[in-house]
C-alpha cells in the first residue's frame, strides 16, 4: 500500500507502511456476544480513542458452519458498524482452527506428534502445513473472504492465520510431511551421496542409500544426528513460508491494495520470522510482557517482571520485528492473561507503558487482545480492555489514555538505529540440539549483549546472519554479533568487507564452530572467522554455578557466566585473560585491527558488567554518542527527535534532561510502571 485509502465514510486513512500517527486497536470477537451489544462495543471502541480492530481469526466454523453453505452476515454487520464509527477493520483468515465437519471429512490433515499419537481436534493449530488437502481447503475458505470484502473500505489489510507454530505446531511428523521431507532433501542435495557427506552419517552407522529411506527424526532411543534435526527444522520452517505465501497471494489478488501480515510470537524458537516475513508487508507480533517473563526467560523472575515484565527481553522482540515499514503489535496483553504460571496483576499504568514501549521501537499500531474477557472456552481467565459484564477494566484507560498522547504527539518517522545485532534461526536450532550445557540458551547469549546495548540507551536493528543470507551491514556504525555459530567462508567474507571498510565489530563465543551443515569445521573455531579476529580457540569448556568464573578485561575484574574458550592470539591482541580455575592466564578476549575497523572476540558468556564494558569499548571505538548506563528496569529510547524514559519498577525514578528540553508526555519525576516522552538528546539523559 502505497497511497492513502478513500473510505466510506469520507476520512484519509494512512497507509501502515507509511510514518504515520501511531494508534490503538484492539482484538474483537462479536461471534462472542449478543448481536445487541455490538452497537455499544463500537461506540466505546470510539470513545477511547481505538481505531483498528483486527476480526475472525478463529471463525471458519461461524462463517461455513456445514461446507459450502456460508454465513457472512454477522460479520458484514460488525465491518459495517466499525467502518460507520471510522475505524479501521483488519480481517484474518480463519485457518489456525479447520472446523469439526472438515476433520471428520479430512482426519489426514491432522498433525502428528513424533511418537506417532495424532493431534485431536479440541483446541487450535491441529493442522499439517504439508497436507494438501488442507492447503486446498484454506485456499478455498481464504478465497472466499478475500473476494467477498476485496470492495469494502472499510477493510485495510489481512492477518494470515494466527500466530503459526504455537503449541509446538511448527514440525509435523505425519506421512504427509515424510514425503515432503524426502523431496526437500533430494532437491536441496541433488544426490544422497551429498547429503551422507554433509550430515556426516558414517556416525552411528546412519548412512542412507536412497532419500526413499530418510523419514522425519521420530521418537527414539538416544540423541537424533544433530544434522538431521537442523534440516527437518528448516523444512518445517519452509512448509510454514509456502502455507502463508499460498495465502498471501490469494489475498493480494482479491485486491492489491490491502497490506497482508502475520501475527508471531515472542522469543519463538521454531519459526525463522524473517523467511516467512518475506511475503509480508510488515510484520505483526503478540506481546504478553508478564507472562513471557516467566515462561521463555533465563533472567530471574523478579517482583517488578511479574508486574510489567522484563523490557530488554520484550524490545529484542520489537526489533527482531521491525522492518522498513515498521511493525504493529498486533496483541497487547491488556490485563491479567490465562496461560503462565502465575498471574498478578499487572502494574497500576503497565498497559499504558508497555504501548509506549513499542512505539518507542518503530510501532505504527499498538493493539490489545481482547476487547472483552470472554465468558467461555479455554481464555475464560485472560482479561480484556472491559471485563465480561461490559464494564471497564483497567487496560481500557490505560488504553484510551495512551490513544490520547498518541495523537498529541502526531507523525512520527522510523527507528534510526546506528547498531545492527546478528541474529541466527539456523544457529539457534543447531545450538538448541546440542546446547552443551543445560544452562546454554541461544536466546540467553544473545539477551546478554542486547541488554547491554539497551542499557545505555541504544536503537538496534536486528540483521540475519543465517547461513546464506545477503548480511547487509552497511550503514550501521557498529555491529554486535553474540554468535555465528554455522559458518562457511561465505558469511565470514562478509563481515571482512565491512570491517576493513572502517566497520567496528564485536563477536561472541561459539562463533565458526559448524558449518552449515551443522559439523565441525575441519579448521579450530572460529574457523573462517580466525583471521578476522586474530585467534584460534584452544579449548572450550562449559562451566557450572560452582566453578568460580572470573576474569579480567582491560585491567578490571568482571563474571561471566556457561561457556568459555582459550584463545590462542595470531596477530589478535589479548586484552583479557582468565583469572581463576585451569584457565587461569590464558587468553578470554581479543582485540584485532582488521582494515579500517576493529574487531573484538569475546569468548565467554559476559554477566552484565562484563558485557557493558565491551559495548562501551564498542560504541567508543565507532564513535556511537550514547546515555550512563541505566538500571534494568529503567530503559531510555529514541524515536524522531523524541526521547521515552520508561521506568519499569516500582518506585518512582528523578531524570535529568537538561533546562532546554520540553516534556510532552510526563515530567522529570516518573513514577513506578510509568513513562515520560521528552525533546532531548540521548546523552544528555540521566538520573539524579
Amino acid at each position: 500500500m502505497t497511497d492513502d485509502i478513500d473510505t466510506d465514510d469520507g476520512t484519509n486513512r494512512a497507509p501502515a507502511t507509511a510514518a504515520a500517527t501511531p494508534r490503538i486497536g484492539v482484538c474483537y470477537f462479536p461471534e462472542h456476544w449478543p448481536r445487541e451489544r455490538w452497537e455499544t462495543d463500537v461506540r466505546q471502541m470510539a470513545e477511547a480513542g481505538i481505531d483498528v480492530v483486527r476480526m475472525a481469526e478463529f471463525s471458519w466454523g461461524r462463517l461455513e458452519p456445514e461446507r459450502g453453505e456460508f454465513d457472512f452476515e454477522w460479520l458484514d454487520t460488525a465491518v459495517s458498524l466499525l467502518s460507520d464509527a471510522g475505524i479501521d477493520v483488519v480481517l484474518c483468515t480463519p485457518t489456525a482452527t479447520p472446523p469439526k465437519w472438515l476433520v471428520d471429512e479430512r482426519p489426514e490433515i491432522l498433525q502428528v506428534e513424533p511418537d506417532g499419537t495424532t493431534r485431536a481436534f479440541g483446541s487450535r493449530r491441529h493442522y499439517c502445513f504439508n497436507s494438501d488437502v488442507y492447503r486446498e481447503e484454506s485456499a478455498r475458505i481464504a478465497r472466499e473472504m478475500a473476494e467477498r470484502y476485496a470492495d469494502v473500505d472499510a477493510v485495510v489489510g489481512w492477518q494470515t492465520d494466527n500466530e503459526y507454530g504455537c503449541h509446538e505446531t511448527v514440525r509435523c511428523y505425519c506421512e504427509d510431511c515424510a514425503a515432503a521431507f524426502r523431496e526437500w532433501c533430494r532437491e536441496r542435495y541433488g544426490d544422497v551421496d551429498a547429503l551422507n557427506e554433509t550430515w556426516g552419517t558414517a556416525f552411528w552407522s546412519q548412512r542412507y542409500g536412497s532419500f526413499d529411506e530418510i523419514d522425519p527424526p521420530r521418537h527414539t532411543a538416544a540423541e537424533h544426528h544433530p544434522s538431521r534435526l537442523l534440516d527437518y527444522a528448516r523444512f518445517a520452517n519452509g512448509s510454514v513460508v509456502d502455507y502463508n505465501q499460498l495465502q498471501a497471494e490469494i489475498i493480494r489478488e482479491a485486491n492489491d491494495e490491502w497490506f497482508v501480515t502475520h501475527n508471531f510470537m515472542g522469543h519463538f524458537d521454531t519459526l525463522d520470522a524473517f523467511s516467512v516475513g518475506d511475503a509480508l508487508d510488515f510484520a505483526t507480533w503478540d506481546s504478553y510482557p508478564t507472562g513471557f517473563a516467566q515462561d521463555r526467560n533465563t533472567e530471574a523472575v523478579t517482583d517488578d517482571r511479574l508486574r510489567a515484565g522484563d523490557p530488554d527481553q520484550v524490545s529484542l522482540n520489537h526489533d527482531l520485528y521491525r522492518g522498513p515499514n515498521g511493525f504493529w503489535v498486533m496483541e497487547q496483553q491488556p490485563g491479567d492473561v490465562n496461560w503462565p504460571p502465575r498471574c498478578p496483576q499487572p502494574g497500576e499504568g503497565a498497559m499504558r507503558l508497555w504501548a509506549h514501549q513499542a512505539v518507542a521501537h518503530g510501532a505504527n499500531v499498538v493493539s490489545y487482545f481482547r476487547w472483552r474477557r470472554c465468558r467461555q472456552g479455554q481464555e475464560q481467565y485472560h482479561a480484556g480492555l472491559r471485563k465480561h459484564d461490559g464494564s471497564p477494566d483497567r487496560g481500557y484507560q490505560d488504553a484510551e489514555r495512551a490513544a490520547a498522547e498518541f495523537e498529541a504527539l502526531g507523525e512520527l518517522d522510523g527507528v534510526d538505529a546506528p547498531v545492527a545485532l546478528c541474529f541466527s534461526y539456523d544457529d539457534l536450532w543447531a545450538l538448541s540440539a546440542q546446547p552443551h550445557a543445560p544452562e546454554f540458551d541461544y536466546w540467553g547469549l544473545v539477551g546478554a549483549f542486547y541488554r547491554a546495548l539497551r542499557a545505555r540507551g541504544l536503537q538496534v536493528d536486528v540483521v540475519d546472519v543465517s547461513p546464506g543470507a545477503d548480511v547487509d551491514l552497511d550503514g550501521y556504525d557498529a555491529v554486535v554479533a553474540p554468535t555465528v555459530h554455522l559458518a562457511d567462508g561465505s558469511i565470514a567474507g562478509q563481515f571482512e568487507a565491512y570491517v576493513a571498510d572502517g566497520g567496528h565489530l564485536l563477536v561472541g563465543p561459539r562463533t565458526g564452530y559448524k558449518l552449515p551443515g551443522n559439523r565441525l569445521q575441519s579448521d579450530l573455531a572460529p574457523g573462517p572467522f580466525a583471521d578476522l579476529v586474530g585467534g584460534r580457540v584452544d579449548q572450550h569448556e562449559s562451566l557450572p554455578d560452582s566453578i568460580e568464573t572470573r576474569l579480567s578485561y582491560r585491567g578490571d575484574e568482571y563474571d561471566f557466566r556457561t561457556w568459555a574458550e582459550w584463545l590462542a592470539p595470531d596477530g589478535g591482541t589479548a586484552v583479557g585473560e582468565y583469572t581463576a580455575g585451569v584457565a587461569a592466564e590464558r587468553p578470554a578476549i581479543l582485540d584485532n585491527a582488521f582494515g579500517d575497523g576493529s574487531v573484538t572476540y569475546c569468548g565467554v558468556w559476559p554477566e552484565a558488567d562484563l558485557a557493558d564494558a565491551l559495548v562501551v569499548d564498542l560504541l567508543d571505538r565507532a564513535g556511537v554518542s550514547h546515555a550512563e548506563r541505566f538500571p534494568e528496569t529503567v530503559r531510555v529510547t529514541a524515536r524522531d527527535g523524541y526521547v521515552w524514559l520508561l521506568n519499569f519498577g516500582s518506585d518512582p525514578v528523578d531524570v535529568d534532561v537538561g533546562s532546554d528540553a520540553t516534556w510532552h508526555v510526563g515530567d522529570p519525576s516518573i513514577p513506578g510502571f510509568d513513562v515520560g516522552v521528552v525533546d532531548a538528546e540521548l546523552a544528555d539523559v540521566s538520573l539524579r
